[in-house]
């Protein structure tokens, strides 16, 4: 006898057919149209719900991006099945892990920066994978298993300083492999090549070590990594000078493969991987990292020394063995470097002191703030003038600065609408914070000036700010490197953005703010181009220097034709940056 629910279903529901059979087909219609009504709120909910969302930073500032409520429930309802973990999901205000981007093992008061940069920032809108949130926990119990001080590093160095007196071999599972980055260039660059070593440790399973040649890294960064360290013991370790290695060292995956090395028997302890700016000159194999070919010399190998100076992330979309796993990790390819750099770089407590105590000064009372990155280059020269009336001229034409007033005297918060005699009321006053970074003042002083002197048109009230200009680049000096960061995490507290073309400082700021900036672009023949500038189609960093080669074919291709979400970079024409 069937039990009393079902009956009282049955007779209440589903009724009877003529052969005196419940049907279930008769509650097919209702469910059906239940089920298209649920789509069909949903899908009003994206089109049509869309909502402001407050600021989620201190500071005072009411952020002005939007997303879709409806989004999120779409979202939630789609990807958090039978309890799972979503498969995508955007951070909730104030959630100090991101979404579970960082992991919450670690003590607060050891590193400032970890969980409360984000309360700085403009909230966050980019989706984040759980696949990628779960490759992190793995990695760091990798690195908690195979780091520095730990019995399995000492066997591996040991191995590394006496290969022929281990029987172990390259494919032993229990082996831990390692990736040595090397630091080369500026910060902004090292920062870059830095999550580029750090996504290719994530892909090939390697632990990242971080070899810090000199003072000038100290006292800069956060172990980024609970229960162990990142940082290369110098001490006794067996390969020296890695700082000066180059496209002729004889270790080089380049130079291997071109003796006919690449698949040597028993593999070598360790091998130097060139990903400098001149790796791809003519007669060099150094491209071939981007290849097979070197993945597969690489695969055995028990250490790799790298040394970059490129993000040369969008390099490994471009490899097909690792296609699916990232697009695992990054569902939306444009914020590669977004998560990853939030993850890996927290500004260590003597430099999140400098940007506090700057931003309680000089910006958090501000309601909004722009910055302003100034870089130029020897290759792409242009006057102080120039340069000084496309960044106005960009400024004001994308009303990311107001105008000034055309007369010095009097407020001007209602202005006549001409030919009809009446005054159109201007919006609420605002305080506006600009904040300038740039080696030198002039661009500064002169922004300060002409707001100083005039006024802003509306009656917004405008500060500029510049924290320093140390008139060159001084990346071997310790001070340097933590002023630089200081202006980085500043800047990444931005509501809007405004950078120069090719600067990797700017890719680092505008990166950890989530933002697509406006970028001032190359001067032509030492002149402002028209238009001045151009907001960003991606969020991310560009590649410099692309391999520009065609594995299959063994000859030069076109890196930016080669997959539909890598293209050409809009402020580099030879470079390539991933897009969505």
């Amino acid at each position: 006898m069937s039990p009393a629910p079902s009956s009282s279903l049955a007779t209440a529901g589903h009724g009877k057919t003529k052969s005196g059979r419940s049907s279930s087909s008769a509650v097919r219609p209702a469910l059906l149209a239940i089920a298209v009504s649920v789509m069909v709120v949903l899908l009003m909910a994206v089109l049509f719900g869309a909502r402001w969302t407050p600021s989620g930073g201190h500071g005072g500032g009411a952020d002005t991006s939007w997303v879709s409520a409806g989004a999120r429930v779409v979202l939630n309802a789609v990807s958090s099945q039978q309890g799972a973990d979503p498969v995508v999901k955007v951070a909730q205000p104030h959630d100090r892990l991101l979404g579970g981007l960082l992991s919450p093992d670690f003590n607060d008061t050891s590193c400032l920066s970890r969980y409360r940069a984000s309360l700085y920032r403009r909230r966050s809108l980019h989706v984040l994978s759980s696949h990628l949130v779960s490759a992190l926990r793995r990695y760091e119990s990798l690195h908690r298993l195979c780091g520095p001080g730990t019995s399995a590093y000492e066997r591996a160095v040991a191995r590394l300083r006496s290969p022929s007196s281990s029987n172990t071999t390259s494919d032993a599972p229990s082996e831990c492999r390692y990736l040595v980055w090397t630091p080369h260039a500026g910060l902004g660059n090292r920062m870059l090549s830095i999550t580029s070593a750090f996504l290719y440790a994530l892909l090939t399973g390697r632990v990242l070590l971080f070899h810090r040649s000199g003072d000038d890294m100290k006292d800069l960064f956060c172990e980024p990594f609970p229960g162990a360290t990142w940082v290369l013991p110098e001490k006794d370790f067996p390969i020296r000078g890695m700082e000066r290695f180059g496209i002729r060292t004889r270790e080089s995956l380049g130079n291997a493969l071109g003796r006919g090395e690449g698949g040597r028997d028993p593999p070598p302890p360790w091998m130097y991987v060139h990903l400098r700016h001149d790796y791809t000159r003519p007669g060099a194999s150094d491209r071939l990292f981007f290849c097979d070919d070197g993945q597969d010399a690489l695969r055995r190998v028990g250490w790799v020394v790298l040394l970059s100076d490129n993000y040369f992330v969008p390099g490994l979309f471009l490899i097909p063995r690792y296609e699916r796993e990232l697009s695992r990790m990054f569902p939306r390819r444009d914020a590669v470097f977004h998560h990853l750099g939030r993850f890996l770089f927290h500004p260590s407590n003597t430099v999140w002191g400098m940007v506090m105590r700057y931003h309680g000064s000089y910006l958090a009372k501000a309601e909004e703030r722009v910055g302003v990155q100034v870089r130029t280059f020897s290759w792409a020269p242009i006057s102080t003038d120039e340069l000084y009336g496309q960044i106005v001229s960009c400024a004001q034409g994308e009303n990311i600065l107001p105008r000034v007033r055309e007369s010095s005297s009097g407020s001007d918060n209602a202005t006549a609408i001409p030919g009809s005699g009446r005054q159109q009321q201007q919006r609420p006053a605002r305080r506006k914070a600009v904040l300038v970074v740039s080696l030198h003042g002039e661009y500064y002083e002169r922004i300060r000036d002409m707001y100083y002197e005039h006024g802003a048109a509306g009656g917004d009230a405008v500060s500029v700010f510049q924290p320093t200009h140390l008139g060159g680049q001084r990346s071997e000096e310790r001070m340097h490197n933590q002023k630089a960061l200081a202006e980085m995490m500043l800047l990444s507290f931005s509501d809007v953005a405004l950078t120069s073309a090719a600067s990797t400082f700017g890719y680092v700021s505008h990166g950890l703010a989530g933002l697509r900036p406006w970028v001032l672009m190359v001067p032509v023949r030492k002149k402002a181009p028209n238009p001045p500038c151009r907001l960003a189609a991606t969020v991310e960093p560009c590649f410099h220097t692309p391999p520009h080669y065609d594995c299959q074919a063994r000859t030069k291709g076109d890196n930016g034709k080669t997959v539909r979400h890598v293209r050409h970079c809009e402020d580099l024409k030879d470079g390539v940056q991933l897009v969505d």
